[in-house]
């Protein structure tokens, strides 16, 4: 049967690059918060933005087990930035009859600090259509970021 493969990661850590790689791996179908999130509301979500994140990951992790049960492997690639979302997201694979494993890249702050920097100079650029990090966003990822612990993720990936 087909999973899901659930990543986890800091933003700017390589997770769509890392999904794309698995989806010509597997021949999986990447499912993505940020690209669902821009391509239907844009960058302008005010303060609105939580509730529509939630709702776009409610609405793609099942997508993900309607694509796994028609046998096709699924890449989520939402972050799961939290261990109480990465907890919910495997009782629902698991009350849904799927299995799901999590994939955790891992990177240095120093690496981190460097790809947001560049992430925000292709943005500025016009050349990437991904979310700027300004300070806000920035200071409240590193609030919200939980790193795996030891054992909970079923691999990790050194970036």
């Amino acid at each position: 049967m087909a999973k899901v493969i659930m990543l986890c990661g800091r933003l700017c850590s390589g997770k769509s690059t890392y999904a794309a790689r698995l989806r010509d791996e597997l021949g999986a179908v990447i499912l993505s918060v940020d690209e669902l999130m821009i391509a239907l509301l844009g960058r302008e979500t005010g303060d609105k933005h939580d509730e529509y994140v939630r709702r776009a990951k409610g609405y793609l992790h099942a997508k993900a087990a309607d694509i796994a049960r028609a046998g096709t492997d699924v890449v989520l690639d939402e972050g799961f930035w939290s261990r109480s979302e990465r907890d919910e997201a495997r009782k629902y694979f698991a009350a849904q009859d799927m299995e799901c494993e999590l994939r955790y890249l891992r990177i240095s702050d120093e690496e981190w600090s460097r790809r947001v920097d560049k992430r925000n100079a292709e943005v500025a650029a016009g050349r990437s259509d991904a979310y700027f990090v300004d300070d806000g966003l920035r200071a409240k990822f590193i609030s919200l970021f939980e790193e795996p612990a030891e054992g909970e993720a079923d691999a990790v990936i050194e970036v």
